[in-house]
C-alpha cells in the first residue's frame, strides 16, 4: 500500500519520518525519495535480516536515514518526542518470513516450530505448545486468533504432546486439520492457529498498544499517525485507541458508581473513518495484501 501510505503521510522535503515496522525498506524508500533532499528518516525492526535488507536497499539515501534493531514499542527512547511529521507501523509478518521455512511462521512449507520475529529471544511457539496448559493454549486460539475450536484444539494438542513433543509446523497443521477438517473452506483449518500462536510468541498486541502510545509521544502536532493491519484483533486494538484518543470526554465507572462522562482535551483526530483498502491491482500482484487495512490519525 506505498501509494495510500503517501498519499496519508504526505511526505515533506524537510520533514522527519518513522517507520517502526521496516521490514525490507520498501515503504522506508518510498518516504525517503517522497521527502528528497532533507528529510530523514528513523526505522527499527525486531527482525536483524530485515534490518541488513532495509539497510542495503536504502543505501542510495545515505546519511538521510537512521536504523536500529529494536521493538516500535520503544520509538519514544530514542526518537525525539515532538519531532516526526509522521510514523508508519506495518504490522504484522513479512513475506520473507512467511517464505523462508527455518521461521516457522507457515505451514505451507516444513520448518521448526519457531515464530520468533526476534531471535535473540528465548521464547518460541514450540515452547508455548509444549509447555502451556490447555486453559492458556485455550485463551491463546481464542483471544488472538478467534479460533472457534479453540478448546478441542487445545485439548487435543495436550493430549498428543503426551507422546511426543511438537517439534515442526506440519506436525501441528496436521493435528489441527484432523481435529477440525476444511471441508471445503477457504482459509485453512491451522490459519488462526498460527496466527494467535505467532501473536503470543512476539506479544504483538502488547507491543502495539505501547508502539502507538510511543508514535503519538514522537509526532509533531500537525503529525500523521499511519497504521497497516491485517486482522480484527490488531484493527480492534487500533480503533479503540483511536476511539479513546479523539474523544472529547473520558469514562468514570466504578462497581458502585454510575457511569460518569467528564470533558477531556483530544489528542488525536481520525483522519479517515472507514479503513483504506488495497486496490484491485495490488491484491492481483500480492495476494497476501488482500486482508490489509490502513487507518490514519493525525495529531492534533
Amino acid at each position: 500500500m506505498v501509494s495510500e501510505v503517501l498519499a496519508a503521510l504526505n511526505p515533506k522535503p524537510d520533514g522527519s519520518y518513522a517507520d517502526g515496522t521496516i521490514g525490507g525498506g520498501g515503504h522506508a524508500a518510498a518516504i525517503l525519495r517522497a521527502s528528497t533532499p532533507t528529510g530523514r528518516l528513523f526505522g527499527c525492526d525486531r527482525d536483524g535480516a530485515a534490518l541488513e535488507a532495509a539497510a542495503a536497499r536504502l543505501a542510495e539515501f545515505a546519511g538521510r536515514f537512521e536504523l536500529r534493531r529494536g521493538n516500535f514499542a520503544d520509538l519514544a527512547d530514542w526518537i525525539e518526542a515532538g519531532s516526526c511529521e509522521g510514523v508508519l507501523l506495518d504490522l504484522g509478518v513479512s513475506s520473507p518470513q512467511l517464505d523462508q521455512a527455518e521461521r516457522g511462521f507457515s505451514f505451507q512449507q516444513d520448518g521448526p516450530l519457531d515464530m520468533r520475529m526476534d531471535r535473540r529471544e528465548a521464547l518460541t511457539a514450540a515452547s508455548l505448545v509444549n509447555d502451556a496448559g490447555a486453559d492458556e493454549l485455550l485463551e491463546i486460539f481464542r483471544d488472538l486468533g478467534e479460533e472457534p475450536e479453540a478448546r478441542r484444539l487445545a485439548r487435543a494438542i495436550e493430549s498428543e504432546r503426551r507422546f511426543r513433543r511438537f517439534e515442526t509446523t506440519r506436525q501441528l497443521a496436521e493435528l489441527v486439520e484432523r481435529i477440525a477438517p476444511r471441508r471445503g473452506r477457504r482459509l485453512h483449518p491451522a490459519t488462526r492457529v498460527f496466527q494467535a500462536l505467532r501473536m503470543a510468541v512476539n506479544d504483538e498486541v502488547g507491543v502495539l498498544r505501547r508502539g502507538l502510545d510511543a508514535a503519538v509521544r514522537i509526532l509533531r502536532p500537525g503529525g500523521r499517525l499511519a497504521v497497516i493491519t491485517f486482522h480484527s484483533v490488531e484493527d480492534r486494538a487500533v480503533k479503540e485507541f483511536g476511539r479513546e484518543r479523539s474523544r472529547d470526554y473520558v469514562v468514570s465507572a466504578g462497581p458502585d458508581v454510575p457511569e460518569l462522562r467528564r470533558p477531556a482535551v483530544p489528542t488525536l483526530r481520525w483522519v479517515n473513518r472507514k479503513a483504506i483498502a488495497p486496490s484491485l491491482a495490488e491484491i492481483a500482484a500480492n495476494p497476501r495484501a488482500r486482508s490489509a487495512q490502513l487507518r490514519v490519525l493525525e495529531k492534533i
